[in-house]
This record gives structure tokens, C-alpha cells and sequence, in this order.
């Protein structure tokens, strides 16, 4: 499936105020049908490199084709996405 530019560039638009919430969330699952979408605690992907970071969440982008779930950094690979929030509220 992957994310092509278009979409990447209305998620970069839509996550340049958002927050790491539920709302969050759910507007990308609008934005990007078909994309999973879930939100993790900073602690949760501490050993990671976020794909885009914006002033209030880190986005990570999530590779579901195989057995095992793994972080990517390849949106044509990427099945999903995972908010993360950043800065002092995290």
C-alpha cells in the first residue's frame, strides 16, 4: 500500500498544530482511509528515529507487511503511522 507524497503532504499539514491525542488520531484515520493510526508513549519509541518531527508530536511511520511489526522510514512501505508526543508534555 505505502504513502505516496500526496498523502504525506496532508499529514504533514494536519500534524503541524495536532497534538499526540485521540483526536489526533482519528483525523488521520479520516485524512488517510485505510492507514492505521494509534498514538504511544514517548518512552514506547525512545530507541527510535521519528520520520517528521512537528512542535507537538514525532510522527513514526509503521511497516505491517510481515510477521512482525517494525518501525520504517520508508513511506512506500509504510501500512501505518504512530504518534508520539514531544517536548515537555511528553
Amino acid at each position: 500500500m505505502g504513502i505516496g507524497a500526496d498523502q504525506l503532504t496532508l499529514i504533514d499539514a494536519f500534524l503541524e498544530t495536532a497534538a499526540a491525542d485521540h483526536a489526533a488520531v482519528s483525523g488521520l484515520r479520516r485524512l488517510a482511509p485505510g492507514l492505521t493510526a494509534t498514538r504511544c508513549d514517548t518512552t514506547d519509541v525512545r530507541d527510535e528515529t521519528p520520520f517528521r518531527s512537528y512542535a507537538k508530536v514525532d510522527l513514526f511511520l509503521l511497516d505491517g507487511r510481515d510477521h512482525c511489526v517494525k518501525i520504517t522510514s520508508d513511506p512506500s512501505v509504510a501500512t501505518g503511522v504512530i504518534l508520539a508526543p514531544r517536548g515537555e508534555g511528553a
